[in-house]
């Protein structure tokens, strides 16, 4: 197999109506709007296909009233990729925009750090803000996954595959990680919550949900030098993503390929 993959962004999800400051902390310009995608990544080599993140289902989105687009599940089908055909799963971290839909895929290994595992079942969850972004029930699905032995703990950083890293950055949850791709282009870096606009690393500014601000604002500084270049650095829900890199299928641009040349380049 070779160690060469491609990288596929597909967006399951979005929210108007929100506003800068639910995206940055200490920002003047804080009541413009400022919407949001959710997406999980698909990385393709041959015949072989890994999965970054699982994403949230239709009952999670009206719960929390952000409307799932299109189920998780019928985006991999696009690409003929069945759910239970799937055998490795990074999870970046268990917040419920990635960590939901974890049974839609019966034969994977879910790959998770440590420490994401023990603080969304140790004591910070008494704490409301928190817990928060979490859904209990996708922890515990988590826990029985372990059980039934299909979770690979990283302790840091580790390989899930050849061309495949994860890298821990914390920040935004205790055991959030990135992951690095080898591809035809270079490295390429996708952030998940590690960045969630491209202004949040460019800047540094702050995401407001944060469990330890060092780490993030250090993780935004790792993810520079874990990448070939900026432009390799993928943020985890910027829409600015769908401009810059071109759809797969057709003008549907919900679905964007990341491992070739942007169309344009980050405004730095």
């Amino acid at each position: 197999m070779s160690d060469t993959w491609e990288i596929y962004a597909l967006k399951y999800a979005d929210r108007s109506g929100r506003t800068r400051n639910e995206s940055f902390l200490f920002d003047d310009n804080h009541s413009a709007p400022h919407d949001m995608d959710y997406f999980i990544w698909l990385l393709k080599n041959g015949s072989r296909t890994v999965l970054i993140d699982t994403g949230y289902d239709s009952k999670e989105g009206i719960a929390r009233q952000r409307p799932v687009t299109e189920e998780p599940a019928e985006l991999l089908k696009r690409f003929g990729v069945q759910p239970d055909t799937i055998d490795t799963i990074i999870v970046t971290h268990l917040h419920y925009d990635h960590a939901g839909n974890l049974n839609s895929f019966p034969n994977a290994r879910f790959h998770l750090q440590e420490q994401e595992m023990s603080y969304a079942t140790g004591p910070c969850m008494c704490h409301d803000v928190l817990k928060y972004p979490f859904t209990g029930e996708h922890v515990c699905d988590m826990v029985r996954h372990l059980f039934a032995g299909r979770v690979v703990f990283h302790r840091g950083s580790g390989q899930v595959a050849p061309g495949i890293e994860v890298h821990l950055l914390g920040g935004h949850s205790r055991g959030l990680q990135c992951v690095r791709v080898n591809t035809n282009r270079g490295n390429v870096v996708l952030a998940s919550d590690a960045s969630h606009y491209y202004e949040n690393f460019l800047t540094g500014k702050a995401f407001p949900i944060v469990v330890d601000m060092e780490d993030m604002l250090s993780g935004f500084n790792r993810l520079k030098t874990l990448a070939t270049s900026i432009d390799h650095i993928i943020p985890g829900h910027d829409p600015l993503v769908r401009q810059h890199y071109p759809a797969v299928f057709g003008d549907d641009d919900s679905i964007v390929r990341l491992d070739v040349e942007p169309i344009s380049t980050v405004v730095r």
